[in-house]
């Protein structure tokens, strides 16, 4: 999933809610982003698979400022309201066709 070149969905390692832009000594970010960075991997892999395009709505790794992995969704409106459709047609039962 690296190298995709979609600018405005960074894939890199972003710590942005670190306070002030600056990381904490001794916080091992790294870890946390790989964690995370796996399960962006997987969930951009089943996007693909739902025929999203990756450009459209994207899992983004990231940390927080503890250095913990998190996954952030980035995406255009109508790309997350169909995944959003998606998500409430399984939820209901009839099987996620929506």
């Amino acid at each position: 999933m690296t190298g995709s070149g979609e600018g405005w969905l960074s894939d890199g390692l972003d710590a942005s809610g670190v306070d002030f832009g600056f990381w904490a000594p001794g916080v091992d970010y790294i870890a946390g982003w790989r964690e995370a960075r796996e399960s962006a991997d997987r969930l951009n892999r089943a996007l693909l698979g739902l025929r999203f395009e990756l450009s459209a709505v994207r899992a983004v790794a990231s940390t927080n400022e503890d250095g913990q992995g998190v996954v952030r969704l980035a995406g255009w409106p109508s790309a997350v309201e169909r995944l959003a459709r998606l998500l409430e047609a399984r939820a209901d039962g009839d099987g996620g066709t929506a």
